[in-house]
């Protein structure tokens, strides 16, 4: 039985920090309070993540990743990269649509949009035909302008300064 009477879309953007980390804010504050949670993050499997430790400690949770770890420079992209992101999008569909989670969290899924991985059309049909009780929080710089059109909220992350621009590396716990 749904938990939530309506579930909106949530999209994150921006260049500055913070689009994940208030994503897995949401997600600690909902199973708080007894909601189940799937995150599907693209693009971002192998390498170590501070998140990757806690996440089998929590209560209705799932995590899944996708991805090789490494930037995504070259157009179009390297075919490992697309075929990753399809198979997220394809679990993306089959977590949304079931209607089994209350929040769903497409980890990057903006910048998989516009590497050219995945299919925006197939984003939008996702979003226009989620079950109405299920939060889909959508997270990544570049958020199309159809996508942010169709979001019932939309925050955008502005980096205004940030210790990586003196040269300081992503820190352990805190970057990641």
């Amino acid at each position: 039985m749904p938990k939530l009477k309506q579930g909106f879309v949530q999209l994150y953007t921006g260049n500055g920090k913070g689009k994940t980390s208030a994503a897995f804010g949401l997600a600690l504050r909902a199973i708080g309070r007894g909601l189940k949670v799937y995150i599907i993050q693209f693009i971002k499997g192998g390498f170590d993540s501070g998140e990757w430790y806690i996440v089998d400690k929590l209560p209705n949770l799932t995590l899944k990743t996708f991805g090789r770890g490494k930037f995504i420079t070259k157009k179009p992209p390297p075919e490992e990269d697309v075929k990753l992101a399809e198979e997220a999008l394809r679990l993306a569909e089959t977590v949304v649509k079931s209607g089994e989670y209350d929040v769903v969290i497409l980890d990057e899924v903006n910048v998989a949009l516009s590497l050219g991985l995945i299919s925006l059309e197939r984003v939008l049909e996702l979003v226009r035909n989620k079950p109405k009780h299920v939060e889909l929080v959508l997270t990544g710089r570049y958020a199309p302008d159809e996508l942010i059109e169709a979001a019932d909220l939309v925050t955008e992350m502005r980096e205004i300064k940030h210790p990586f621009n003196r040269g300081v590396q992503a820190r352990e716990g805190i970057e990641y």
